[in-house]
């Protein structure tokens, strides 16, 4: 199989030659885009999770020999959760090269948290088909970089340091409220509130409801903090 021009420029940005080259074609297949399950790139995403979440695992025991599983586990969900694998998909542009259906494409889907952190998942599956774990931890290390060693000791998403913060008062978890939406169709910006019932709350508007959560819980977080 030849690759198309775009998808051979991202393999080039990857740093992979893929033996298999149908295994990347699979990689940046999104269910919207085929009828049978197999031909997506759904099963490369769960192969991929489990190759990431080894590679991550062994990358912070090697970093940091003394830290205890306390400090470790949110260290390591910090560097595999969504947000940063679509951040490291949007570096390499995945985006650029994802195939969708009519419906994904309108509603902006190159530019979707979910669908590029899923992709990036499924790249990965792709090159441990294609050439091996050693491969697969090659490109991993060398993308997250220094991601790895700079997480920070307290490396939980904004929304578990909230909540937690509130359960230590005795106060319910933080509700979470759309305020308001903005923005065409295929690129929505969404507003959300993060309130506590003691009375704090703060707004933040992102591309995303997660987004905009998570950016509502750090100002939250911080202005009851300081």
């Amino acid at each position: 199989m030849k690759l198309s021009a775009d998808l051979s420029a991202f393999c080039q940005r990857l740093g992979h030659s893929f033996a298999r080259p149908e295994l990347i074609v699979r990689a940046v297949t999104h269910s919207s885009m085929v009828t049978v399950h197999r031909d997506d790139n759904q099963r490369l995403e769960f192969l991929g999770d489990r190759v990431l979440g080894l590679v991550m695992a062994d990358a912070l025991l090697k970093a940091d020999t003394s830290a205890a599983e306390g400090l470790l586990a949110p260290r390591y969900n910090a560097l595999v959760r969504r947000e940063t694998c679509a951040a490291v998909a949007r570096e390499i542009d995945i985006g650029a090269v994802l195939k969708l259906g009519r419906s994904e494409m309108k509603s902006g889907g190159r530019r979707k948290e979910a669908l590029l952190a899923d992709a990036m998942e499924a790249v990965i599956a792709a090159v441990f088909l294609d050439a091996g774990f050693s491969a697969a931890q090659d490109i991993v290390l060398r993308l997250w970089g220094k991601r790895i060693t700079d997480v920070k000791d307290d490396a939980r998403d904004a929304k578990t340091a909230l909540q937690e913060w509130a359960q230590g008062r005795g106060e319910p978890p933080p509700a979470y409220v759309e305020v308001g939406r903005s923005g065409p169709d295929h690129q929505p910006q969404f507003t959300i509130e993060a309130r506590l019932t003691s009375g704090p709350s703060e707004t933040a508007t992102a591309g995303s409801k997660r987004q905009a959560e998570q950016a509502a819980a750090t100002a939250l977080l911080k202005k009851v903090s300081t």
